[in-house]
């Protein structure tokens, strides 16, 4: 198999993991039977607007109206359900003024109407609302802290919720006694509902953890009020009955993309959708599994494809980092650990077409990536190590570039032993 042909076949693979978790696609298949009344929409995520294009589309004779906010750029046109845009990965006063709104639009449901809240990943930054005396400027900076702090995303969510207003149930008290029904799309490890945009219909499952030692962990730059929350006694949660229906997880893409590879000739290996740990950590490992292809055919004979979701995290700690996101990290160590390995191509993108703050979703490996680095002049293992992988992945001309794909079932990765 050549270059062009591992990488094709590995940029279709992406394709069909994406294409798995479109709104357009699948909503409509999740729906609740329609109410007789009003129907008022709810939502926060990358994948919002069209979420609520997808259920315009699927409803034309319902009686619907609400608002649901998005990313910038993530925003599509909608006739009855209003879209905000917010700040993502860091919120801003949009977020607060979003988080409000929707409060309050759920709040003006009674008993006889149909509460419906379309969730997605990055809901999390894009409605927010600090708990007093929690300012929005406090928000902001335990954000900061939160993506450079290594912490696993169960952990992050944790401390979000605590935080909220909106997150961990809030959500939900405020759309009561209405009917509430919830359509996910998972970004995160193990599809749990609490961890998805931090749960904002669905009781808080950490609400009587001990959140002191993260809060520890955060450092001496954590605002006082938070940490004055966060080192709170803890109250249990309220509970109170939900209908929350998935309507794209990662595993779903994952074995979307089985299928394309099973077409091609190549073997599937599904490593699981919820990998987590250090992206560089990951993509070492990952390189010695595909090398035990390559000499054993374990844990499958070549032609073989290594699968795997979830979301890896980048430690920056007090370095002043280049630009760069998980898949690149990841990618990067794999090309490392496998030291220019011929036959074995790699590809890794987050599905919602960024990875990290930059414009890429992600980027492809080969076995000449750390040659053509080097004759561009860049050291590749320097470069991972100041957190630049963008930028070699820029030089070489390997970055997949697709713009927003208005979904987000986290990161996709493939390596393929041709």
């Amino acid at each position: 198999m050549t270059t062009d042909e591992a990488q094709a076949l590995l940029r279709a693979m992406f394709d069909a993991a994406v294409a798995a978790a479109d709104p357009a696609r699948v909503l409509a298949d999740h729906l609740p039977p329609r109410p007789k009344g009003r129907c008022i929409v709810v939502g926060a995520g990358k994948s919002a607007a069209a979420m609520a294009a997808a259920l315009e589309a699927a409803w034309p004779d319902v009686d619907l109206s609400g608002v649901v906010v998005t990313r910038h750029g993530h925003s599509v046109p909608t006739q009855r359900i209003t879209v905000r845009e917010a700040s993502h990965p860091t919120p801003d006063a949009a977020s607060e003024a979003a988080a409000r709104e929707i409060l309050g639009v759920a709040r003006g449901a009674g008993p006889d109407d149909l509460v419906l809240a379309l969730i997605s990943g990055g809901g999390s930054a894009l409605m927010v609302a600090p708990r007093a005396p929690l300012t929005l400027a406090d928000k902001i900076a335990v954000n900061r802290l939160l993506l450079r702090s290594g912490l696993t995303i169960e952990d992050m969510n944790r401390i979000r919720r605590r935080l909220s207003d909106i997150k961990g149930g809030g959500l939900a008290r405020a759309a009561h006694p209405a009917r509430l029904v919830t359509l996910a799309i998972s970004d995160v490890p193990g599809d749990d509902p609490g961890a998805i945009a931090s749960g904002p219909t669905v009781p808080d499952p950490s609400a009587g953890d001990d959140l002191s030692a993260l809060a520890s962990r955060l450092g001496p730059d954590l605002p006082q009020a938070a940490r004055d929350l966060l080192t709170a006694p803890p109250v249990p949660a309220d509970g109170f009955d939900t209908d929350y229906r998935l309507i794209a997880t990662p595993q779903m893409s994952l074995e979307a993309a089985a299928r394309v590879a099973r077409d091609a000739g190549v073997t599937p290996v599904l490593l699981g959708d919820a990998l987590e740990g250090e992206a560089r950590e990951l993509g070492t490992v990952m390189a010695g599994i595909a090398r035990a292809v390559a000499a054993h055919g374990t844990p499958a004979p070549a032609p073989a494809v290594l699968l795997s979701g979830g979301e890896t995290t980048v430690t920056i700690g007090t370095a002043t980092p280049g630009r760069g996101g998980r898949n690149t990290a990841f990618l990067l160590s794999l090309a490392l650990g496998l030291r220019g390995h011929p036959g074995i191509h790699g590809l890794a993108g987050d599905t919602d077409g960024i990875d990290g703050t930059e414009d890429a979703a992600g980027a492809l490996i080969a076995p000449d990536t750390l040659a053509r680095a080097r004759e561009a002049g860049l050291d590749p293992r320097a470069v991972l190590d100041g957190h630049d992988s963008y930028a070699l992945f820029e030089a070489t001309d390997t970055l997949i570039r697709t713009g927003p794909t208005l979904t987000n079932v986290n990161d996709f990765r493939a390596v393929l032993i041709a």
